[in-house]
């Protein structure tokens, strides 16, 4: 099985030479462009995605990281549907970090993120398949001194008249030295892999314990390294004393680093008992008066004042005001972390003119560069390699590459290499979380029932406000990350105003799995539902009407509806909530069916999923994805809240920021409808319409309405108490 690679960009290719030749391409559009360190081997290389050995080993080399959601499998599936060659042969390897591996949508750097990897290498990986396809049936109809159009390719193999056949890697060498096609042409007809359950590539080595986390890294002569933090946020070290940590066995040094102050020692056990001797005096700053009660105070008076307009259609205000009837509600959500499986961590092998590091990465240009300028270093003096990520939901895509640089920090100080790894309660107390939100929503029916008008205030940090992404994502003073969600609404609403306040604290936020759509989805699902309640309609019935023209979003409502059995009866103590919500281009109905047991903790039993992606790639990663998105999503809804207090984090373990664990997972129905849509996002839109739609059935079973996540039994008792 194949881990992720150790070599540079050049290295890569001349290895392959040296193995013994074979065809080593990529796609590179407009095809056609030779890479230079290929003339020194006679090896086509523009860009290296796809490598053909005279083994017939077919390797894709993968440009976005894998942190569970497939990747190593669906991209490969990608370039192997067009290329034709035999599944069994299909191997992977991760891209180093090169500007022909950057990102096709998001700009010049590599980055894995927003649910594009599938959708943005589509087209790209396809002709990658189709012109080395192209290339070998070339070169096989040249040997055979045929027209190429009599030949084909399948299974591995250039099949001719009269039963002649060559295999791929037969055919390598001879075809590396053809010239790219400049407009492959695709297959027409069926697919004989995308759209079929296949099982993952990486899956052998999680399981035998060979793939290589960060974690996991380990060189002669390593060190390990924590960091002692800032008990708040924006905090610096006045003075420490290290006399108690330097006595103690294993460590080695002690040195300030921007980020605080690291014990460095021969492993990780020592490090962490070290630090626990360390003297630190702090200067708290203005972080210490942070908590989350002032905040929400805060967010409460700026909710009841006029924010910047995101989005108006018709007079919502001038509506309300003569309406007979208002409804007018407020909804919070608060600080999440991203309570990723494998806490931070990265290896640095800092030299005087390389550095070579080891970490997974979301975010590799803006990591390696970031890198680079602290070790004084040119970007292509720098090597990162990508490693397996034990899950990254965005906090390893950090503009501010903090865990990256820390790290180089530690290993200038050292002089040796050095892993740096953040405990738990590390990446909980001083991390990066999906900001607080609060919402004031008001709205009147018309003479049906029917929305009229909506007016909606939202208020949180912005994500985006202050990083190098300010001055192109925010336009006039709006960051479309905060309202997205809500901005799109479907709903046919005549009258609809948006508007966002987006106050600045000391708190560090970062985009988290779903982005804006885990707190807007929420509020326009849980406040629609009310609005039905209110009209005396079924929430799915009112729903169909509202999405009368938007056809994608009705499919897979009614799906998910007719898949839970809306409508049909329940056992006794059981309630359904149905949601639906469109991100990142994929459309997501969920139906929850939930109970309140006698201590008032929400029962997930049941989720149906209906999901439109688009045209697909492989079923069992979407069905996987929306799984996964599920339970993420549920852990947020029941149990998930970072508070603060006098500036200092209140959770920091699972023990106070519980996940949800098999035992309390619901049994998880997906059903994917098939498309000939462009294909959309998976890792991220299952998170999106899970709330909702616990809360909205948890209002079936008990009358409570949860404005507030998480759902926790106090707040199910004040809300059933309140009526």
């Amino acid at each position: 099985m194949s881990t992720p690679s150790t070599m540079s960009r050049r290295q890569f290719i001349k290895t392959g030479a040296l193995a013994g030749g074979g065809l080593l391409l990529a796609c590179h559009l407009p095809f056609g462009k030779r890479d230079a360190a290929a003339s020194d081997t006679g090896i086509f290389a523009p860009n290296a995605f796809l490598r053909i050995g005279i083994d017939e080993s077919v390797t894709v080399i993968v440009n976005k990281s894998e942190m569970g959601q497939g990747v190593y499998t669906a991209l490969p599936m990608l370039v192997a549907e067009e290329l034709c060659c035999d599944w069994k042969q299909v191997t992977f390897r991760a891209s180093p970090v090169a500007p022909e591996y950057n990102h096709v949508q998001f700009g010049p750097i590599m980055v894995t993120g927003g649910s594009s990897s599938v959708r943005s290498e589509w087209s790209r990986l396809s002709l990658a398949g189709a012109a080395a396809r192209e290339m070998l049936v070339s070169a096989a109809a040249q040997q055979w001194k045929l027209d190429p159009a009599t030949c084909r390719a399948e299974n591995g193999f250039v099949h001719g008249p009269g039963g002649r056949q060559l295999s791929f890697g037969k055919l390598a060498a001879k075809a590396a030295k053809l010239p790219v096609p400049k407009n492959p042409k695709l297959k027409a007809g069926t697919k004989k892999l995308l759209g079929k359950p296949l099982h993952r590539l990486d899956s052998p080595a999680k399981i035998n314990g060979t793939a290589i986390f960060g974690i996991d890294v380990a060189v002669p002569g390593m060190l390990t390294a924590v960091i002692a933090r800032p008990p708040v946020f924006g905090g610096t070290v006045k003075s420490f004393d290290a006399a108690k940590v330097l006595a103690y066995p294993g460590v080695k040094q002690v040195v300030g680093v921007d980020a605080g102050v690291a014990v460095v020692a021969d492993g990780f056990w020592p490090a962490l008992k070290g630090r626990e001797l360390l003297e630190v005096v702090w200067n708290e700053g203005e972080g210490a008066r942070i908590s989350t009660a002032v905040m929400r105070e805060e967010y409460a008076r700026l909710a009841a004042t006029p924010g910047l307009v995101a989005r108006r259609d018709g007079d919502a205000p001038a509506v309300l005001a003569k309406a007979p009837q208002r409804f007018e509600v407020e909804y919070e959500v608060p600080y999440l972390a991203h309570a990723t499986m494998e806490p931070l961590n990265c290896f640095v092998d800092l030299r005087a003119d390389s550095c070579h590091i080891r970490t997974g990465s979301q975010f590799q240009t803006v990591d390696r560069n970031a890198a680079a300028r602290v070790a004084g270093l040119k970007p292509e003096q720098v090597t990162l390699e990508t490693t397996f990520l034990g899950g990254g939901f965005g906090r390893r895509a950090c503009p501010g590459s903090d865990f990256v640089i820390e790290a180089v920090q530690v290993a200038k100080a050292v002089k040796q290499p050095v892993k740096v790894i953040r405990t738990r309660e590390d990446d909980m107390r001083a991390g990066y979380y999906r900001p607080m939100w609060f919402d004031k929503v008001t709205a009147c029916l018309d003479g049906k029932g029917m929305p009229l008008a909506w007016q909606h205030r939202i208020v949180g940090q912005s994500i985006i406000a202050g990083t190098p992404f300010e001055s192109a994502m925010v336009k006039e003073g709006i960051d479309h990350t905060s309202v997205e969600g809500a901005v799109d609404t479907p709903y046919a609403i005549p009258n609809f105003l948006l508007e966002l306040h987006s106050p600045r604290n000391a708190v560090t936020v970062l985009w988290w799995r779903s982005v804006g759509h885990s707190h807007t989805a929420f509020v326009m699902e849980s406040f629609l539902d009310e609005l039905a309640h209110k009209a005396g309609q079924d929430p799915y019935r009112y729903r169909r009407a509202l999405l009368a023209k938007h056809p994608r979003n009705l499919k897979v409502l009614e799906t998910a509806a007719k898949k839970a059995g809306w409508g049909k009866p329940l056992p006794k103590g059981r309630g359904r909530g149905i949601a639906v919500h469109e991100s990142f281009g994929s459309f997501i109905a969920q139906v929850a069916e939930v109970s309140l047991d006698s201590t008032g903790q929400v029962k997930v039993h049941r989720v149906v999923c209906a999901v439109d992606c688009g045209k697909f790639v492989n079923p069992d990663t979407i069905k996987a994805q929306m799984e996964s998105g599920i339970v993420f999503g549920l852990s947020a809804a029941l149990y998930g809240a970072i508070t603060l207090k006098d500036g200092r984090v209140q959770q920091g373990n699972f023990d106070s920021y519980p996940l949800v664990r098999m035992s309390a997972s619901p049994r998880i129905e997906v059903h994917v409808i098939e498309s000939k849509e462009p294909p959309g996002g998976v890792g991220e839109p299952g998170v999106p319409p899970i709330a909702p739609a616990v809360a909205n059935a948890l209002f079936a079973v008990s009358g409570a309405r949860m404005r507030s996540l998480p759902m926790t039994p106090d707040k199910i008792t004040a809300a059933l108490k309140k009526g």
